[in-house]
């Protein structure tokens, strides 16, 4: 049995790709995965392929086990994992909840890890992994200070597990967007500490480059010349100069 499995897949992003990785890739099942059972079902509505709905918290490690358990009684071939799931804290980190900013990084990076370490040994040469960064990977984020840091080590992560799956022929893509209209944005923004947002993109954009990327076998997807050029530019600035530009143009400075 050949299948792909989407987290997050309820909302946002994760959503998009459970439709481009049905469209994209011939398969007798599609696993999604998120905490809302009722949005995962409505899937199958809009999708060719045989949606199973895994209604899990991938904050609880119980889920760990709950999905280990069934690949190991279905042992399907794993054509496509794509880790979708995760959420940010806009606000400064003194002030913000501490089990929640723990709670994201949790998801964005150790659920992330977890997921490919439980599906690499049902995975063979031509599958893919798609980890979702962000802009902020790239960069420390004074106001986002634990989503950028939990995107960093998705960024970091991926690339390093690519070139240990090159010999397997395993394909990690890592897909860091810029700002994008999705009920991400509801959670993260719990106030106006961050105020300047240069350009937006839609999630479908965004995933349809990605799907591009996949396929010419790339390892960073980046939509958009703006969120390219400065990606590059980042890399020969002074880190203070970096964040002190940011915060300047949040009104910090």
């Amino acid at each position: 049995m050949k299948i792909g499995v989407i987290t997050g897949a309820s909302s946002g992003m994760g959503r998009d790709f459970v439709f481009a990785i049905d469209k994209e890739f011939e398969l007798d099942e599609l696993w999604v995965i998120a905490r809302r059972k009722e949005r995962l079902e409505a899937l199958q509505e809009k999708c060719r392929t045989k949606v199973r709905v895994l209604p899990m918290d991938l904050l609880k490690e119980e889920s760990f086990e709950e999905y280990k358990a069934l690949l190991e009684t279905e042992k399907p071939e794993i054509k496509v994992l794509c880790n979708a799931a995760g959420y940010g804290i806009f606000c400064t980190f003194e002030e913000t909840d501490m089990m929640k900013q723990l709670g994201s990084i949790d998801l964005n990076s150790k659920a992330l890890a977890a997921m490919c370490h439980m599906s690499l040994p049902y995975m063979h040469e031509g599958s893919k992994i798609i980890n979702l960064g962000s802009n902020s990977s790239h960069q420390p984020v004074p106001y986002e200070t634990i989503y950028g840091a939990t995107k960093a080590f998705v960024l970091s992560f991926s690339r390093a597990l690519g070139k240990e799956l090159e010999k397997r022929k395993i394909q990690v893509l890592c897909v860091c967007p810029g700002w994008i209209k999705t009920e991400f944005m509801e959670t993260a923004v719990i106030d106006d500490t961050i105020k300047y947002y240069d350009r937006w993109y839609e999630s479908q954009e965004v995933v349809d480059k990605a799907m591009k990327d996949l396929k010419k076998g790339k390892k960073i997807s980046i939509l958009g010349f703006p969120v390219r050029a400065q990606v590059m530019l980042v890399k020969h600035m002074p880190v203070d100069f970096v964040m002190n530009t940011w915060c300047k143009q949040q009104g910090k400075n």
